[in-house]
């Protein structure tokens, strides 16, 4: 296991057997976002998308919470300051914010690489979107999911609206953003929000085997196959057709490939090695 340094107490981050495991470390306040978070989370997640020793990301939070998003607590300090013409201005933090979603969210979902949410606990607002951007999402019986942001008065951000509708559809969407209701890990199951639950003594193993699973597999049609299925969310079908073909054929030309299909012919497990 190699710990990477993140900077700061909030987040902390490490290699275990090819996969990242980075956690939220704010127990106190449910994990809610701090500046330094944030700001280490997307330090983080850009350093392990391109290290090779990375096969597999998790995202998932200290102290029994996922994330609970914003630190609603500490929201009111930072308007006063703006009554006192103190602060970033609103085009500042807005740019601001923009670059972190990019490089938190953002990066979740378009890392060539597998993410996972590992939803030990409550996942709300800003810390469910995150939850949203990974590939997959696996809770704790226990667990509960809301939008949360109607609740403050927000519209949402880190880009939930969008991974939200892509998961439920539409109406679905409107409705867990407008009420901002929660929902149970059995019911978050049953819309297709995580992929899986688990009691709460089998649930680190449960996620880390799964996670451990896609670290060790092949890593270059991986790649592939997560831009073509982030592209079908919204591609045209020729242009995603047309992609496919170009990565079919790409991954058929390495060794992973012609591992695996002599391991089949061998009847084996393949070993792959990203190449």
């Amino acid at each position: 296991m190699t710990a990477i340094d993140t900077g700061t107490e909030d987040l902390r981050a490490e290699i275990d057997s090819g996969v990242a495991v980075i956690t939220m470390n704010r127990p106190d306040r449910r994990n809610a976002f701090s500046p330094a978070m944030v700001s280490a989370l997307g330090a983080v997640l850009a350093q392990v998308e391109t290290d090779d020793a990375v096969g597999c990301v998790v995202l998932t939070g200290a102290g029994g919470a996922f994330c609970a998003g914003g630190d609603v607590k500490s929201m009111a300090a930072p308007a006063a300051d703006r009554e006192n013409g103190a602060g970033p201005s609103l085009d500042a933090r807005i740019h601001r914010q923009r670059l972190n979603q990019r490089a938190t969210s953002g990066r979740l979902w378009s890392m060539p690489k597998p993410t996972i949410a590992a939803i030990g606990g409550p996942a709300a607002g800003a810390g469910l979107s995150l939850a949203l951007a990974c590939d997959l999402r696996y809770a704790a019986s226990g667990a509960v999911l809301t939008t949360a942001f109607a609740k403050v008065a927000f519209a949402g951000d880190y880009g939930g609206t969008w991974f939200l509708t892509q998961l439920v559809g539409s109406s679905k969407a409107k409705e867990l953003y407008y009420f901002s209701e929660r929902l149970s890990a059995t019911e978050a199951e049953r819309l297709g929000i995580v992929n899986a639950v688990f009691p709460p003594v089998d649930f680190e193993r449960e996620v880390m085997e799964r996670a451990r699973r896609l670290a060790q597999g092949p890593s270059i049609a991986y790649r592939y196959m997560k831009e073509n299925l982030n592209r079908a969310v919204a591609g045209e079908l020729g242009e995603c057709m047309d992609l496919e073909v170009t990565h079919h054929a790409h991954t058929g030309l390495t060794e992973d490939h012609r591992e695996a299909a002599q391991a089949f012919v061998d009847k084996r497990e393949p070993r792959f090695r990203g190449r």
